[in-house]
């Protein structure tokens, strides 16, 4: 496999399974070296463990997005293993069934991980790549960044992706002229364990997910990683502040 990250240092948060695993996975296999970071201990070790087993190397470091002191401690501990930081994939996300019913202790804690959480890595890795000359950060976001359902309202959920793009969009044009491009992710229904817990709400919120993209099927969590992971790379060199669709034609519709 072409190596895009020779010699240099990626970071996923959200690390633990899904889009951050299979993401985790292919930055070590294109040749970086790879911090992973989840409040998943067990299955984020585990994907350093896979990491390792393909040739790859890799920690782990258990981490709160939504604590600004444990991302920041986050950042640093990658530098002070890798002595850099390169790029970045800020995937860390929840959805909760609770947000259907509009719960205000649900809507605070999903826009803290999906919005906060988002923020502070932002922060605390910036600095880092302009240390290092420039660098890529992706965000994940999701369609739900663009539409809103109403068969499945999750006001919060499509709150804080709305408000992801608006912050990578925010983060690109003011670091456009120091070489670090921010670009964002938006996955359709993909097969991760957030989409299992999101079907679980209903059985119209099922058929919904199963029924989704025209392309008629769930798209893998490694289709996803292959966007990111492009985004991350010098490949998509002239790319920034773009929040990539990837949703099997949904939007087209």
């Amino acid at each position: 496999m072409e190596q895009w990250f020779e010699g240099k240092v990626a970071l996923v948060t959200g690390g633990a399974d899904g889009i951050g695993r299979a993401s985790a996975l292919l930055f070590a296999l294109r040749g970086a070296k790879v911090a992973v970071s989840d409040i998943q201990r067990d299955r984020g070790a585990e994907t350093v463990t896979l990491i390792k087993s393909q040739g790859g190397e890799a920690f782990f470091v258990p981490g709160d997005v939504t604590d600004a002191t444990a991302v920041r401690a986050l950042v640093q501990k990658t530098v002070e293993r890798y002595g850099r930081l390169d790029c970045a994939l800020n995937n860390a996300g929840i959805v909760n069934p609770q947000d259907s019913n509009w719960d205000e202790d649900t809507f605070d804690r999903i826009l803290s991980v999906n919005l906060r959480g988002v923020m502070l890595c932002l922060k605390y890795e910036i600095p880092e790549l302009l240390k290092v000359g420039g660098g890529a950060i992706v965000n994940t976001a999701s369609i739900n960044g663009f539409i809103a359902s109403a068969s499945v309202p999750m006001p919060a959920y499509t709150s804080s992706k709305h408000a992801v793009i608006g912050l990578t969009k925010t983060a690109a044009l003011q670091h456009a002229r120091s070489k670090i491009r921010v670009n964002a992710i938006c996955p359709g229904v993909t097969l991760t364990n957030m989409v299992k817990d999101v079907a679980e709400y209903s059985a119209e919120a099922r058929q919904t997910l199963e029924n989704f993209a025209p392309m008629g099927r769930i798209a893998q969590p490694e289709e996803m990683a292959e966007a990111a992971i492009w985004l991350c790379s010098d490949k998509s060199s002239f790319v920034t502040g773009h929040a990539l669709v990837i949703d099997g034609g949904f939007l087209a519709g």
